[in-house]
């Protein structure tokens, strides 16, 4: 009988937002495909102390998957499974294939029929999006923009002819030394009176939501050097 392939969501910052179900999952599990071992050595190592008296006897065994290395990992996990091991897949925070590796395995175990579970989560785009204020009825995750200045431009232009067809909540991921420039390009082809919503440190202790045009978010980020992962939000025009 073959294994399962367990989505485990993990927490984005506060260590209490992982479900029951998912330290079940990861603590049974063989085998954990992680983009950091180290990362996910810790997470189990917290997990337990929020668990005493789980049993010990049976540890995790941790294989790294990130981006670089995926295509090739997927034979070795997917042998795995016919062997009938139960594979939890984590990233490094949040949901896993929401901006991370994973998507080519889940089709290659859906082409082998074999079993996948996804079990629910933390996901900063999503908590950006109900902290926002903006409409929650329709919203569309573009993920990062692409990082060749070339790029970008289509990226964006591509998100205003969006605009132009659906009405809807616009959520951005970006990283914290790339943020200036990407408010300034968003403010050049969405306008100065554009207001934005910009998420930062969700669910830990300095948990930020800054709503503001990007000229004044530039302004905010100079006198505070941008720490952590940002979610950028605005709203399309329709």
């Amino acid at each position: 009988m073959s294994g399962t392939l367990h989505i485990v969501a993990t927490p984005i910052g506060n260590m209490q937002d992982i479900s029951l179900r998912g330290v079940k999952t990861l603590l049974t599990s063989d085998v954990i495909a992680c983009e950091d071992t180290r990362r996910a050595g810790l997470l189990l190592q917290k997990i337990r102390e929020m668990v005493p008296g789980f049993p010990e006897e049976k540890k995790p065994r941790l294989i790294s998957f990130y981006d670089q290395v995926e295509v090739e990992k997927i034979p070795e996990i997917i042998s795995l499974l016919k062997q009938g091991l139960q594979v939890s897949l984590v990233s490094d925070a949040g949901t896993p294939l929401v901006s991370d590796p994973g998507f080519k395995l889940i089709r290659e175990c859906v082409k082998e029929n074999l079993s996948v579970v996804s079990i629910p989560g933390p996901s900063a785009a999503i908590v950006a999006l109900t902290l926002s204020g903006l409409p929650t009825d329709k919203f569309f995750f573009a993920g990062y923009p692409p990082k060749k200045e070339g790029h970008r431009k289509e990226f964006y232009e591509s998100l205003k002819k969006l605009s132009g067809s659906l009405k809807s909540t616009i959520i951005l991921y970006e990283a914290p030394h790339r943020i200036f420039g990407t408010l300034k390009e968003l403010e050049e082809i969405f306008g100065k009176e554009k207001e934005f919503v910009v998420a930062r440190e969700l669910t830990k202790i300095y948990e930020e939501i800054l709503r503001d045009t990007a000229e004044n978010l530039q302004r905010h980020f100079i006198k505070k050097e941008p720490k952590g992962e940002f979610v950028l939000l605005f709203q399309s025009e329709s």
